[in-house]
């Protein structure tokens, strides 16, 4: 078994985790399509005893994610949300967390309408100056959850300087790194003490699977997150390990190519004339651009743009015109997808919060595809013509 944990990206993406099947030979991990293990004698088994705490699908994909974190630990959820709500069931009432104002809809939700209930306060704050933290920590916060970029306005929030703060007052650093990749950033490396990411997104890569991971290199952190796993059962399924793993095996060839096409497209909507705003943080007068610079590999395929026309139906119209651009909601696949965040990724955010954060009505949120650019520079030209 070699490990692979010292060797170069695209070389773990491939192997990390994918040891050959000891009974065949076979390259690829198998579908280890059970849901229970027969047993030695009670209580000793090959490792293995109910599928919902451990699959060996499973085990061979959270080698290979923990390995391209450059982590100790993975435990792979069954969505994204499942990862995110098991870090949120660490807290205790009254505990508070500080987190972003641009966040994606779902986490804004699930902390607002489910955790809120049972005492636990969030503080939604602009975190692209991590300063703003200071004004918020008390002896009740226990951590900082951060996106960056964030969903949808690619605000860049400086993870190192999070993590001096949260360091100096004992509170956990949580990172959602969806909009990344471990391909473009590693938070742990930062010093985030936990990842997380919606699989669903780049690690997946295929629009064909939902789910979630968490990293970390804490020994009680991975102890406490895996009795969380077991104990509430958002695990996976191991034929979307599986597909997952199989994903992953080009993750480094689809990030160039998600980079080199979103540069490509954000340079030409940056002048044209129906668009007011360009969030890309590639360029250079992007705020925390040199932030990006500083802890990302290049600056990903997400852009959103803001129209000059501030009708909703005229956006809706423009939504539902493109033909190899996808209305869609997600991103991260190979496919190009268009979306309205107001109304779709978002829409569980009231609108007043929405739009102080600048998600506005007539801003649309693009992931770019790997298709050729050509073909997606003139999908927008008639589409916003």
């Amino acid at each position: 078994m070699t490990d692979f944990s010292k060797h170069k990206f695209g070389t773990k993406a491939i192997h990390a985790g994918a040891d050959p099947d000891p009974s065949t030979g076979a390259i690829m991990t198998p579908i280890f399509q059970t849901s229970t293990y027969v047993q030695q004698s009670p209580g000793t088994n090959k490792g293995y005893g109910y599928a919902r705490g451990k699959n060996p699908t499973r085990d061979a994909l959270q080698k290979n994610i923990a390995a391209l974190e450059n982590g100790k630990h993975c435990i792979c959820f069954s969505s994204g949300m499942g990862a995110t709500d098991a870090v949120m069931k660490l807290l205790r009432p009254g505990d508070e967390v500080i987190t972003g104002d641009d966040l994606y809809g779902g986490s804004y939700r699930m902390f607002t309408k489910i955790f809120a209930n049972y005492g636990i306060k969030f503080h939604f704050i602009n975190l692209s100056d991590a300063s703003n933290i200071k004004k918020y920590v008390n002896a009740n916060t226990k951590m900082i959850w951060a996106e960056t970029p964030t969903n949808p306005t690619m605000q860049i929030i400086d993870i190192e300087a999070c993590s001096k703060i949260a360091k100096e007052n004992k509170l956990l650093l949580a990172v959602d790194n969806t909009f990344a990749s471990p391909y473009l950033q590693n938070p742990l490396a930062l010093g985030a003490d936990i990842v997380m990411h919606s699989v669903t997104k780049y690690l997946g890569g295929h629009s064909d699977v939902v789910m979630g991971a968490l990293i970390t290199n804490d020994d009680t952190l991975h102890e406490q997150l895996y009795f969380i796993l077991n104990s509430c059962g958002a695990n996976p399924g191991p034929m979307d390990c599986f597909l997952v793993m199989r994903g992953i095996k080009t993750l480094h060839l689809r990030m160039e190519r998600h980079c080199f096409n979103g540069k490509k497209i954000a340079e030409f909507l940056k002048t044209h004339p129906k668009i007011e705003k360009v969030y890309w943080p590639g360029f250079p007068e992007h705020p925390n651009h040199d932030i990006a610079k500083k802890q990302m590999r290049d600056f990903g395929g997400m852009i959103s743009i803001v129209l000059k026309d501030k009708s909703i139906e005229n956006t809706f119209k423009l939504a539902s015109s493109f033909k190899v651009f996808s209305l869609a909601e997600s991103l991260g696949g190979v496919e190009s997808l268009i979306n309205h965040p107001a109304t779709m990724t978002h829409a569980s955010i009231p609108k007043a919060e929405r739009e102080k954060a600048g998600v506005v009505d007539n801003l649309l949120r693009l992931s770019v595809g790997v298709e050729d650019v050509e073909d997606l520079i003139d999908d927008l030209k008639q589409a916003l013509a």
